[in-house]
């Protein structure tokens, strides 16, 4: 619902408001108080209890043209008033972080194939760590503006802004955090979101003086970094996995250089089409694991959403997404997480502003367009500058990659991770998870990369349990486990 008080006479202002408190969720001038009125109850579906407090709502980050964003916060599960606090962010942009990273990734409640019952996560990052997820910038998920405009003035760097005004204002709500460890997370165009939100953060304590946001570090997984590096990586990893031929891989390489994408040319165009058919009908986000038949067509592939995708659970399902828009769009579920009736979006997406091309066009208008298209203001074309700045600053900075991405694949992230030239402090090696390699991990001075196995795009979709392992150790400031040496005695 779009609404402009500028334009607006008084009585209607006083109308609209007067909707929202009779068929709003209860508000309070009080930030403790609106922390208690904001806490979650049962959820519809959900047939087990739960040892631990969450809470959701909005926060208001320009009273002006009242862009207000929505977050749903789940406690601990153990000892929440010793655990550090997560702030995650999914990307596109466009994409809601409830959709993905709540109900298909890190959170507790994940949503069954009916789309109406939930079940329990085992492998929610709750488990370690008081978790913050975030609808972000205004016009994704739940989050909105009384000023149509707003919705099409997006950008990184307001996005950026309003993010941190977010999370002034939700530390007077919740005053029990102030001071506590923080950190960001989040994948895809969140490789834009988390740094910048970092930079914004620190830059915003050194300006007051104090730290109002005791930020710690960050990690981004399979992260849009920098254009170049991001599209040089690409082709390789098309060849490398047996997904194109070689002569495609040559003309790709001959015919679609950086410039190209630049200034598209009709021959790269011909050779991406030809790429686009020869990658044939799989899921591109995680190559080796089945489509989701019920939401991609089989005729053209067209997606509906670029850069942030959710396919699996506990036992993998491919159609995760389509699950998640059953249920958030149910009234009851909307008034239990305390959704304004009277601001909530017509038909609930978990992603928007997304037009539906392949995913070979689509990827390259998002690595050479600077803009992701025209509701979106500012993209720059890398971040490196800004690791480069926080590096020195002492965050903690993880990069992890699951390795069957084909959109923002392993190759890319090990691109824009040499241009930093960090040293190495630790070489190159395999990490474990259960005996098992769970991939791969390298530290330099300031950042460590991480690579999982068998991941695609979303990690902890893909592979939950590993996941858990990585941020434990991201958490903890430890290296990624080592295998367990046992001895065997003579018997």
């Amino acid at each position: 619902m779009a609404y402009n008080p500028k334009g607006a006479s008084f009585l209607v202002q006083i109308l609209f408001i007067c909707i929202i408190f009779y068929l709003g969720s209860a508000f309070s001038t009080d930030p403790v108080a609106q922390q208690k009125l904001d806490r979650v109850g049962k959820l519809p579906g959900q047939n087990f209890n739960v040892n631990f407090a969450h809470y959701s709502g909005y926060v208001t980050v320009n009273e002006e043209s009242g862009r207000a964003l929505f977050y749903w916060f789940v406690e601990a599960v153990e000892d929440p008033d010793s655990k550090p606090l997560v702030l995650w962010l999914n990307g596109g942009p466009g994409c809601s972080s409830i959709a993905y990273g709540e109900a298909e990734e890190i959170g507790p409640f994940h949503i069954k194939p009916d789309g109406k019952t939930l079940y329990l996560n085992p492998y929610s990052w709750n488990q370690v760590a008081n978790i913050l997820f975030l609808d972000s910038p205004v016009g994704v998920g739940f989050s909105y503006s009384n000023t149509s405009s707003d919705i099409t003035t997006n950008g990184d760097k307001r996005t950026a802004e309003d993010s941190l005004k977010f999370l002034l204002k939700w530390l007077e709500r919740f005053s029990q955090f102030k001071g506590r460890d923080f950190y960001i997370s989040g994948e895809s165009y969140g490789g834009h979101y988390v740094p910048q939100l970092s930079k914004a953060i620190i830059r915003h304590n050194q300006a007051t003086g104090e730290k109002a946001i005791n930020l710690k570090g960050y990690m981004v997984g399979n992260a849009l970094t920098d254009d170049y590096h991001d599209y040089l990586g690409l082709f390789q990893f098309w060849w490398s996995a047996g997904l194109i031929s070689d002569d495609t891989y040559k003309q790709l390489n001959l015919l679609c250089d950086y410039e190209s994408f630049v200034h598209p040319s009709s021959s790269c165009d011909k050779v991406l089409e030809v790429a686009d058919n020869e990658l044939g009908n799989i899921d591109q986000y995680s190559i080796f694991t089945p489509s989701c038949t019920a939401s991609v067509s089989q005729s053209n592939r067209l997606l509906k959403r670029m850069h942030v995708v959710g396919h699996a659970s506990e036992k993998y399902d491919p159609c995760t997404e389509k699950h998640s828009v059953v249920y958030f769009n149910q009234p009851e579920v909307q008034k239990a997480l305390h959704v304004i009736p009277a601001v909530a979006p017509a038909k609930w997406e978990t992603c928007r502003w997304h037009q539906q091309y392949t995913l070979v066009i689509s990827l390259f208008l998002l690595l050479c367009s600077g803009v992701v298209n025209n509701n979106w203001l500012d993209s720059p074309r890398t971040v490196l500058d800004i690791y480069r700045e926080l590096i020195h600053s002492g965050l903690r900075i993880w990069m992890f990659s699951g390795d069957t991405d084909a959109v923002i694949p392993v190759t890319s992230t090990r691109y824009s991770i040499d241009a930093l030239n960090l040293p190495t402090v630790k070489p190159w090696r395999a990490w474990y998870d259960d005996g098992q390699v769970g991939g791969w991990t390298q530290e330099y001075a300031g950042l460590t990369f991480v690579t999982v196995r068998g991941a695609g795009h979303e990690v902890p979709l893909h592979r939950p349990k590993p996941a858990l392992t990585l941020i434990k150790s991201f958490l903890s400031g430890r290296s990624m486990p080592c295998l367990e040496r046992v001895s065997h005695s003579d018997s």
